[in-house]
């Protein structure tokens, strides 16, 4: 591979767009349009296209490739075991020629059941295919597509139906069709669902006499064979690259969510841009079949990105084709991802974080029971020179290679083998932090794990790492076309670019700030739908103004820096920062990581303190069943099931070894100054909750971020117990809850603080002098304002 670059590539002037229009970068309506513009070179000056020309590119260079595969499998019950995994042989496989047929007969249908321009598609079930004719019908019919999340409720179903002028449904389950009937009075726009998994009944007859059509998916694709093509392809050859193409729904901690506005034009751009500007390893070789496993959300905007739009460019613009694979509904509950793996053996694979450390805790479990002898010496050997190896190859690194390391790739590859990830040309991760064990450990067998940030209202990454320029630990750098800067914000919102930090890993709080970013790939706006009033409009326009300023910068409300060498870090979130009592700005996340690394049994971790004297931290156990959407159950898993004899959680919370371990590892983090930069920043009391957190019980939203106001409210009784008078480092959960509140598990109510005496903890992790005059000083003002 050579040398290690020194510095991460930045795009030219050149190369990025002008923002010398007069007008706002963004827009509410429906029917709105992206202000399109173009770079003189690179990237930011392609040509737009919309995603049916893309698809017409990929079907006229590789139609009778496959673009999609999937076991159909049926589904699973409750206690029945999964089913061993079909070679990849035996699924059932559908051309890019076919696909497109079946899509634009969608669409015909669509139409013909009063399918408007502009109109959504509301799809709500789990990756396959019957989800992608859905987006791409729409899409060719000149609509959106919309999904809605696997965890959505009822009340979620029908504000996002309603609001994206939802006049289509596709749906799954039984049980997801339910949540549309019970709200069909409330849906006035909704004209017909579409039912993929479970029988679609008759139609549905509204309290005001409209009805509501339902088809199975076939007969629904039977309908639309039988139409003309005259007004479908009136409606394709009038698409523009500046019209919207998809909505993504943000998963906001309070409020209704708003709707992420993504252009045909979006899309192609970062496609592009990532594929072929920034992978560079993916569909450059001709007739080269690349792979694809679909498991993550296709309403998030990285699964949608992935997953859909991806393959289509790879297939129609690049050397190679590329098909997607879906998985099982239940690989993730059921940890069975890696059967899928190993029958695909895909060469591009994406994980969210938690994907990524379960696959870790099964390998780990695996070495720990290897016998001793030759095999377990072998692989030690080969993991540490594997990890010697990746570690010289990051962002000015020697580039050595360690002796024998040819050799003990071979054994390595045997275990790549045996993850289904031996054919793997590039693994990524993003939507949270890695942890640094993560990144070492894949490092060690052969891995290099890049990470990328972004989010929904910049069409996914905005950074990037790739194997020739990464820094663990950072997000990497800017996509090419596209500007990242790190500006201090002042209060009459004049913006000031922070310097760059000479050391990523200890920024100044001069080389820290905002992270804003623009570029083609930023969304069109949040849409507005006046059919919801004016005051919806007002709102959603505001949140617009506050998102993209009149520079065209999009701004994330995350804080960050950027070093000498163009890599990006992230330190903190604006909106979460802990204000202590003597007006410190403490940034949780960096702590909260910290635990999580030096503790692998922990799975979540929420730091207290905000205007509070002192800090204190609620602390989630790694259990059975808890994939992120769901909590899991009382039972270990992992490294939790461990650490001590305790099976259970219900265990955990009065082990001693649980309990002296966490104390002696927060007493270290405490004295840490690289991770706790000031007193006013330690942790002083700890409790273990009952269950972790999850999307189903409201502590995460739909793309796993922490609902920090969420938990802060729904276990107020425990957290005004620590600020109580126990003198304890641990305060056990079981001190606080009333008998209302143990009932959470079924009913998740809110509840109200009880009163109770601020006393400071003197046990384990004392305050020194300068805690103290602040202790006292908020005493007194506390005193004051009562």
């Amino acid at each position: 591979m050579g040398k290690p670059k020194t510095r991460a590539p930045s795009s030219k002037p050149d190369e990025l767009l002008k923002y010398d229009l007069n007008k706002p970068y963004w827009t509410a309506a429906y029917d709105g349009e992206a202000v399109l513009q173009k770079a003189d070179k690179g990237f930011s000056a392609l040509e737009a296209e919309t995603l049916p020309q893309l698809m017409a590119r990929a079907v006229k260079k590789n139609g009778g490739k496959v673009f999609i595969r999937s076991e159909e499998m049926p589904e699973l019950g409750p206690n029945e075991d999964v089913p061993p995994a079909k070679e990849l042989k035996d699924w059932k496989a559908t051309t890019y020629k076919q696909f497109d047929k079946i899509a634009k007969n969608a669409a015909k249908a669509m139409i013909a059941c009063g399918f408007e321009t502009h109109d959504a598609c509301n799809i709500f079930g789990f990756n396959s295919p019957e989800w992608f004719v859905g987006m791409y019908g729409a899409v060719y019919a000149a609509g959106k597509a919309a999904g809605i999340y696997p965890s959505d409720t009822a009340k979620q179903v029908q504000y996002k139906s309603n609001h994206s002028n939802g006049s289509i449904a596709f749906i799954e389950t039984a049980e997801n069709y339910e949540k549309f009937k019970s709200k069909a009075d409330e849906l006035p726009y909704l004209k017909a669902i579409v039912t993929w998994a479970t029988e679609a009944g008759d139609d549905i007859t509204r309290a005001d006499g409209s009805v509501i059509k339902t088809y199975n998916y076939t007969d629904f694709l039977a309908f639309g064979e039988k139409q003309e093509d005259a007004e479908l392809d009136r409606r394709i050859a009038g698409l523009k690259p500046s019209n919207c193409c998809a909505l993504i729904y943000t998963s906001g901690t309070t409020g209704q969510p708003k709707a992420v506005m993504i252009s045909h034009d979006n899309l192609y751009y970062e496609s592009m841009a990532v594929v072929k500007g920034s992978i560079g390893v993916i569909g450059n070789k001709d007739g080269f079949e690349e792979r694809i496993v679909s498991y993550l959300p296709l309403s998030h905007i990285a699964g949608m990105m992935v997953d859909t739009v991806c393959p289509v460019v790879i297939s129609g613009c690049m050397k190679g084709y590329c098909s997607v694979n879906f998985a099982r509904a239940y690989d993730l509950k059921r940890s069975t991802i890696g059967d899928r793996l190993k029958a695909v053996r895909p060469t591009l694979f994406f994980g969210v974080p938690r994907v990524w450390e379960k696959i870790m805790e099964k390998l780990l479990a695996v070495g720990a029971s290897m016998p001793d002898g030759v095999l377990k010496k072998l692989s030690a050997a080969a993991k540490k020179r594997s990890k010697v190896y990746q570690t010289e190859q990051q962002l000015g690194g020697s580039g050595k290679k360690p002796k024998s390391l040819a050799f003990f790739n071979i054994l390595l590859k045997k275990i790549k083998g045996k993850l289904g990830l031996d054919k793997a040309k590039f693994v990524f991760a993003g939507a949270a932090p890695m942890t640094p064990d993560c990144l070492n450990y894949f490092g060690s067998i052969g891995f290099n794990l890049n990470e990328v940030y972004g989010m929904s209202e910049c069409t996914g990454a905005i950074t990037w790492s790739n194997d020739k320029y990464h820094t663990w630990g950072s997000v990497g750098y800017e996509l090419p076309g596209s500007e990242v800067k790190i500006f201090q914000i002042a209060a009459d919102g004049s913006k000031t670019e922070a310097k760059a930090a000479q050391n990523l890993n200890k920024p100044t709080e001069a080389e820290q700030g905002e992270i804003c970013f623009r570029g083609r790939g930023i969304m069109m706006g949040y849409m507005a739908n006046e059919r919801l009033g004016e005051e919806h409009v007002k709102e959603i326009e505001k949140k617009n103004m506050d998102a993209i300023d009149e520079d065209g910068w999009l701004h994330s409300g995350d804080k960050g820096t950027k070093d000498i060498n163009g890599m990006v870090k992230i330190t903190g979130r604006y909106k979460e920062l802990i204000i202590g009592a003597g007006g410190e700005n403490i940034a949780p996340v960096p702590i909260e990581d910290e635990i999580k690394r030096l503790c692998p049994y922990v799975a979540n971790a929420m730091m207290v303190g905000n205007k509070r004297k002192f800090n204190v931290v609620l602390l989630t156990l790694k259990a059975v069943g808890a994939t992120g959407e769901l909590p899991g159950g009382d039972e270990l898993d992992g490294a939790a099931a461990k650490l001590s004899d305790a099976n259970f959680i219900s265990d955990a919370v009065k082990d001693d070894v649980f309990i002296s371990t966490i104390t002696k590892t927060l007493t270290a983090i405490n004295n840490d100054e690289n991770v706790v930069p000031m007193n006013a920043a330690k942790i002083q009391k700890f409790t273990i909750l009952p269950r972790d957190f999850s999307v189903l019980t409201n502590e995460l939203t739909a793309t796993l971020k922490l609902k920090r106001s969420v938990v802060d409210e729904k276990y107020t009784a425990i957290i005004d117990e620590m600020y109580g008078g126990i003198k304890d480092v641990y305060v056990p959960y079981s001190n606080a809850p009333s008998p209302e509140q143990t009932e959470y598990m079924k009913s998740e109510p809110t509840f109200a603080a009880p009163g109770g005496e601020r006393q400071l903890s003197a046990t384990g992790m004392t305050l020194n002098k300068e805690e103290l005059k602040i202790e006292a000083e908020a005493a007194a003002e506390e005193a004051t304002t009562n």
